[in-house]
């Protein structure tokens, strides 16, 4: 059976899809490509169907992955369904997420991306938008993202029961 992960932000076109990215990169090297799947959207459409932001797929080209193949998707009640684990960038994304949730019970499938960063606190576990700001912005976001994604594919044998 095979565990779905769904990473979200806001438009699907920064966070969310370097995150995708990262997370597939490295569930193929742990061996893990065939068990767990990996999809991303924005709590907002107006981006649907769009490729990455030129600058978040330089710093994602940069660094050695692809992100040639992302084009944005929205957010809905179905992903509930469709996914195990929704995780969340920021907690504006999270209350959206959560007030789709068919149920409440459903609620408990969106967690927050950095709660499995080492590095993340309580009052420091969102994924900061590098939309308004330069490079340095989506290198910092990519470093974040790298060493979650990490932590994150380490404790999945836990999150998917296996």
């Amino acid at each position: 059976m095979t565990y779905r992960i769904a990473v979200v932000c806001l438009g699907n076109i920064c966070r969310s899809p370097m995150a995708h990215v990262v997370l597939e990169d490295r569930l193929e090297k742990a061996g893990l490509d065939d068990s767990v799947e990996v999809v991303s959207s924005g709590t907002g459409g107006w981006h649907a169907g769009e490729p990455m932001d030129s600058r978040a797929a330089a710093v994602l080209r940069d660094a050695g992955y692809d992100p040639s193949r992302h084009r944005a998707r929205t957010f809905s009640t179905d992903w509930y369904a469709e996914n195990d684990l929704l995780l969340a960038m920021d907690h504006s994304n999270r209350a959206d997420m959560s007030d789709q949730a068919p149920s409440v019970d459903r609620q408990t499938q969106v967690r927050m991306f950095r709660e499995f960063d080492p590095e993340a606190t309580d009052g420091d576990d969102e994924v900061p938008d590098p939309w308004y700001g330069g490079d340095e912005g989506f290198r910092h976001v990519l470093a974040m993202i790298e060493r979650t994604t990490d932590e994150l594919v380490a404790r999945l044998p836990g999150l998917t029961g296996s």
